[in-house]
């Protein structure tokens, strides 16, 4: 694994799928090369992931490369130095995320959000949920909380909900 080029390689392929999702292409597989699929594997990620933000970002604008790249880079700092470099085995059961409507403190989206960044954390995400989706934006925006920041507020926090959540309300106060 190369670390010093990470960032310039994932934007080679954030490009490549942005560009084949404005062509049309609407599948994931097929994207990449073996050899692209094999770096995007030895850095915590799939061909889902670029394909998901490239399906955003040409449909609606965000999230651009700035924010897909300030996440990843916590996800794969994750990766490589909690998870050794070895993928979970484990896939979020999406059937059992709280619902969208679901709050906590009076804030929607909380409860949903807080399992849902775990498993983008640990890669544990199935193909059919997209950290920092549609109605993750709305909640970040409505907070003033960056995607990656809050990943990694999660990070820190992993096993303590309670501070996740005390977290969110003082910078969701501070931003009103």
């Amino acid at each position: 694994m190369k670390h010093y080029d990470f960032a310039d390689k994932l934007h080679e392929l954030w490009e490549k799928s942005c560009g084949l999702y404005a062509k049309g292409r609407r599948d994931a597989h097929g994207y990449f090369t073996a050899n692209e699929l094999a770096f995007l594997a030895a850095n915590g990620l799939t061909a889902q992931h670029l394909y998901d933000y490239a399906e955003d970002f040409t449909s609606g604008g965000e999230p651009g490369w700035n924010t897909a790249l300030a996440i990843e880079l916590v996800r794969r700092d994750y990766f490589v130095n909690v998870q050794t470099g070895k993928p979970s085995a484990v896939v979020l059961d999406e059937a059992k995320m709280p619902a969208k409507t679901d709050a906590v403190r009076s804030i929607e989206w909380l409860p949903r959000i807080i399992p849902k960044t775990k498993a983008k954390l640990r890669g544990e995400l199935p193909a059919s949920l997209m950290y920092c989706c549609g109605g993750d934006r709305r909640f970040f925006k409505a907070h003033d909380i960056h995607p990656a920041e809050f990943l990694s507020v999660v990070w820190r926090n992993e096993h303590h909900d309670s501070a996740i959540i005390d977290w969110v309300v003082r910078r969701s106060a501070a931003a009103k």
